[in-house]
């Protein structure tokens, strides 16, 4: 319903429990008449990933959570929804406009890829993959030739491709397959991957293990991380090496013929237990590069300290320490799963302390205290001009349900907040409404918002949004994908 550094390859380029009570959009306040906020340079254009802004979860393969593209613009928003039956936390879309969602089924839970109508948000065919880990069906990237890439349950690594078929009809293939067993052991799955800049394939599973796989060669190698540390979220990449987080440390590593190596580690903060709203005992970043300069100078992380979470900034070259800034204190909530937001020198945090998430990974742990009230919370921090700390920009109680995303384009942050049934408490039910919202990133503030649909079919559960060259914000939810516009 729709309401008002080696050896290189040279890539090939192609042209071009749920209870739902009502669905009510309305729109409060009007877009920001500002031009959009400067930031600095974009994380280098990856010559083996699809589009900036569309090619990964967060973005690109540096994990920015930024998007050149514009959002849904002056007019009415109107919103549709695609049910899937299915979370849908990865939204992708390639140079030929076409967007593919990983989903996985509420029934089953077989990791299963859409190919979606660029128009109207409806799947045009799915493929299903074979089931793995709760994570295993989570990250994946867009390659230079559109292909999704993804490593599923079978430890395989595949490149899922979509053509029509003689008849004109839209077939989704796996094009190429490259076991990844001989690094991965039986009852392990990958978590993350990303491509580095030989056009090599980095991983990183669940029990610890980070290697580089080159599907062309056949060629996997691979680096046991310490005993006990898990990675538990996705990885980035950038031209100074691959960025990993573990539930202990954060790492660069680079790769040469011999395989991973580690540059620097850095140990953080994990706390003394996993918290509500956190998916793993320790950070729950997919480590974030940016930068002023080239747009990869800083990596960043938020940690998993018991009283006050705080954001990590750390050097790329070397793994020094640029600041350790709390964050989350207006909202009172110490944790976030979500990536930092990192663009030119500012980065933004979103709390998830107390998210209400219907199932935890395998092994993640009690958590301490066992429940709590969903704090939310966002936080601007910026690095000096001269690079020897940080500031404080400003700390907000919105309640982001989504990862948000900053369009460079517009100049605002886009997501998706969870409002309290009840106003002016932190609870959280089943019939709690949700907002698309756009947000100033320079006061942190709301400027316009719709909501999309109120009842848990609608839970966007931290999953993070792609903006699409026509405007469209397509979000993740529970149950299927909402499409949010404005003419």
């Amino acid at each position: 319903m729709s309401l008002s550094p080696g050896r290189r390859r040279t890539p090939r380029w192609k042209p071009v429990g749920a209870l739902l009570a009502a669905l009510v959009l309305g729109c409060a306040g009007s877009a920001s008449a500002a031009p959009p906020a400067a930031f600095g340079p974009a994380a280098p254009r990856h010559p083996y990933a699809g589009p900036a802004g569309t090619a990964t979860m967060h973005g690109d393969t540096a994990s920015s959570d930024t998007t050149p593209l514009a959002g849904p613009g002056a007019g009415t928003l109107a919103s549709t929804r695609t049910a899937l039956a299915s979370a849908c936390p990865t939204v992708l879309v390639g140079a030929d406009g076409y967007p593919v969602a990983l989903c996985t089924p509420i029934l089953g839970q077989v990791p299963t890829v859409h190919l979606l109508d660029p128009a109207d948000g409806s799947s045009l065919t799915s493929l299903k993959l074979t089931k793995g880990s709760l994570l295993g069906g989570v990250y994946a990237y867009i390659d230079h030739e559109d292909r999704l890439v993804v490593a599923d349950g079978s430890r395989s690594l595949l490149r899922v491709g979509h053509r029509r078929d003689d008849r004109g009809d839209w077939r989704l293939s796996v094009d190429r397959r490259l076991s990844l067993a001989s690094a991965i052991p039986e009852g392990d799955a990958v978590t993350g991957l990303s491509p580095d800049w030989d056009g090599r394939v980095w991983f990183a599973t669940g029990g610890g293990i980070v290697g580089t796989a080159d599907d062309t060669t056949g060629t996997v190698r691979a680096l046991a991380l310490p005993a006990g540390e898990r990675v538990a979220n996705s990885i980035s990449t950038a031209p100074e090496g691959t960025a990993v987080t573990t539930t202990h440390a954060t790492y660069l590593l680079t790769a040469d013929d011999g395989g991973p190596r580690i540059v620097w580690r850095k140990a953080y903060d994990r706390g003394s237990a996993r918290k509500p709203g956190l998916l793993s005992w320790g950070s729950g970043s997919t480590p974030t590069f940016f930068g002023p300069g080239t747009g990869t100078e800083y990596v960043t992380v938020v940690d998993n300290a018991d009283t006050t979470v705080n954001l990590k900034v750390y050097r790329t070259r070397d793994g020094s320490d640029v600041c350790s800034v709390p964050v989350l204190r207006a909202a009172n909530g110490p944790g976030s799963e979500n990536s930092p937001v990192g663009a030119g020198r500012s980065v933004f945090v979103a709390g998830t302390y107390g998210y209400p998430y219907p199932a935890v990974p395998e092994g993640a742990g009690d958590s301490v205290p066992s429940s709590a009230a969903f704090a939310g919370g966002l936080t601007r921090v910026d690095v000096r001009e001269d690079g020897t700390g940080c500031s404080l920009v400003w700390d907000t109680t919105v309640r982001s349900a989504a990862v948000p995303k900053l369009s460079t384009a517009d100049g605002l942050l886009h997501t998706v907040v969870r409002d309290p049934l009840i106003p002016g408490t932190k609870g959280t039910s089943l019939l709690d409404p949700f907002r698309y919202a756009q947000i100033d990133p320079d006061s942190g503030q709301i400027v316009r918002s719709a909501r999309v649909g109120v009842g848990s079919l609608y839970d966007t559960l931290q999953m993070a949004g792609t903006i699409t060259r026509d405007g469209a914000y397509l979000q993740g939810t529970v149950t299927g994908i909402l499409r949010i516009t404005a003419g």
